[in-house]
């Protein structure tokens, strides 16, 4: 499948009793799609999945590889590579490797040595693993037979040029995926499309249309609402902000993390309300499939 468009990183919602709802998730998988998301993506780190105990990991990519089988859209699943081979999922999310700082030609043959069982994306988000990577890095890992995309999430706008045709550049900085998109990314995997999904899914169109005012009026507003998302550790303003909508039971997170502050959830419920951002079927408050 094309990795094209706006990817959902999927938050795993936990219901009253503090456990994993199942029926929760696969509803707002539904929603975002519904409201333009060209794939999914589960236990990503939106996800906490260093939290969830492998049978809920198992159960988690299970209820999202059914959602996109029935509505034939990728899956890319993170944190379990091996839960990636199942029946439904498209790829799996490899992470650049943190903390040892393997340098370039470690990172390289790092991945040459994984790809090969599933197709692979690469997570390239420097201020956590401690890993810079050069053009000529990445050009070379995008050249690795079975690696198929990356998420670039390095806090900068590039411009990357002779890339293979069959590999998908996908911004992961939520703020900066207007210029991404303006310079050539092709779409984008954003923890922030849980909120405004249609808009974000309007803003990617639009770019890959050349509709440079449209583009410009939707970057603006999704930027500050991003930013306002990510104003606390993540996922926790957004899961805030799902909950004040109605479409999960609690704003619930696992430890290490902490729910956001009210003022900060307020703050983000503000932004997602003004400009239209928020499409329909956010503002049906709780109803869905």
């Amino acid at each position: 499948m094309e990795l094209r468009g706006i990817f959902v990183p999927l938050i795993t919602p936990f219901g009253v009793d503090r456990e994993v709802d199942l029926s929760v998730l696969e509803r707002l998988a539904h929603r975002v799609l519904d409201d333009g998301a060209a794939g999914l993506v589960a236990l990503g780190t939106t996800a906490e999945p260093g939290s969830l105990t492998p049978a809920e990991q198992e159960n988690v990519v299970e209820v999202a590889a059914r959602v996109a089988r029935e509505r034939g859209v990728p899956l890319i699943v993170g944190a379990r590579p091996d839960l990636a081979a199942r029946p439904g999922a498209t790829a799996a999310l490899s992470l650049v490797p943190p903390f040892v700082r393997p340098g370039e030609a470690g990172v390289v043959a790092h991945f040459e040595a994984l790809a090969g069982n599933v197709p692979l994306v690469i997570y390239h988000v420097p201020y956590r693993t401690g890993q810079e990577l050069s053009i000529t890095a990445i050009r070379r890992l995008a050249s690795i037979p079975g690696v198929i995309g990356m998420k670039y999430a390095t806090g900068t706008i590039d411009v990357i040029g002779d890339l293979p045709d069959d590999f998908a550049l996908l911004g992961g900085d939520d703020p900066l995926i207007s210029p991404m998109l303006a310079t050539g990314a092709h779409g984008g995997i954003l923890a922030s499309a849980h909120i405004a999904t249609r808009a974000f899914a309007d803003l990617a169109a639009a770019w890959q249309d050349g509709d440079v005012p449209r583009a410009r009026r939707l970057g603006g507003p999704l930027a500050d609402l991003s930013r306002a998302l990510f104003a606390e550790p993540n996922p926790t303003v957004i899961k805030g902000v799902l909950q004040d909508q109605g479409q999960i039971p609690t704003a619930t997170v696992r430890l290490p993390l902490l729910p956001a502050s009210p003022d900060t959830v307020a703050a983000a419920v503000a932004l997602a309300s003004s400009g239209g951002l928020v499409g329909h079927h956010a503002q049906e408050r709780g109803q869905g499939r």
